[in-house]
């Protein structure tokens, strides 16, 4: 795929946005300091094809439902990148309103399916998804790969700008980081050279992305070792010395990533 990337954050929510041949997004008006613009509700379909792929519905708002099935048409999958309520609060209705069943990693959250299994591929009509798993951002976090389109949805594994939280004690620094070399490795082979995330814009950059954000988590986590040689006990302390530069509003989230830091710290 060629051509300019629409920002999928310029307009206005609930409207979708074609990304290309097989993708169009549709944003929830759902803006916050975890959401960013707001629940990026991925629509996936081949072209041509009659049947589409949706992935996370977001929040149970008919506004942003009708929009999305209004694109989505006849829906035969929707898939969960992960449990957090921005992704998955409107589960049930989604099921009620479209009969089509709902597969995520973690059983508890499909319906009329099973779980998603990691290397799976489901295809549509033409349209061929991959599974991967991903976990770190949280334990049953996926990504999923369009290879057509050279393309990953990250969920929130990687987000469209600044970077995601690892919140301990669903979320672990050494899966994530693993996580990153797994997707770093879908990169690098070529399947993908793009991100769609669940939360701001797309990015074109894929290769350009992993490593920004590898090196800020190896960054972060050497500054919290330093924090701990210098004396600070618990993970408060740690945020008031190495988030003393970020608004204070995020850093009760802060706290709970550096607890993951602290653990992953233990475990060496």
């Amino acid at each position: 795929m060629s051509g300019a990337v629409p920002d999928v954050t310029a307009g206005p929510t609930d409207v979708p946005v074609r990304v290309s041949d097989r993708a169009v997004v549709v944003r929830a008006d759902n803006a916050g300091i975890m959401t960013l613009d707001g629940t990026n509700t991925w629509v996936l379909r081949a072209p041509g094809a009659a049947r589409s792929i949706v992935v996370d519905p977001g929040p149970d708002d008919p506004t942003h439902l009708d929009a999305v099935l209004a694109e989505a048409g006849e829906v035969a999958l929707v898939l969960y990148t992960h449990w957090h309520g921005d992704h998955t609060d409107a589960i049930d209705t989604m099921v009620a309103r479209t009969g089509a069943p709902a597969r995520a990693r973690d059983a508890a959250w499909c319906r009329d399916a099973e779980p998603l299994a990691d290397g799976e591929v489901v295809e549509v009509d033409g349209l061929r998804v991959e599974a991967v798993h991903t976990p770190g951002h949280t334990q049953d976090s996926i990504c999923l790969l369009v290879e057509d389109d050279a393309a990953l949805l990250t969920g929130d594994t990687i987000l469209g700008r600044g970077t995601t939280i690892i919140a301990h004690p669903d979320g672990a620094l050494g899966p994530y980081l693993e996580s990153l070399d797994r997707i770093g490795d879908v990169v690098s082979s070529g399947r993908a050279s793009r991100f769609y995330p669940a939360h701001g814009p797309v990015l074109p950059d894929a290769h350009g992305v992993v490593d920004f954000y590898r090196a800020h988590r190896l960054e972060r986590l050497e500054q919290v070792r330093a924090a701990v040689a210098a004396g600070a006990v618990t993970a408060q302390d740690v945020v008031e010395k190495v988030y003393a530069d970020v608004d204070r509003s995020l850093w009760p989230a802060a706290e709970r990533s550096v607890e993951a830091q602290l653990e992953y710290l233990r475990s060496e």
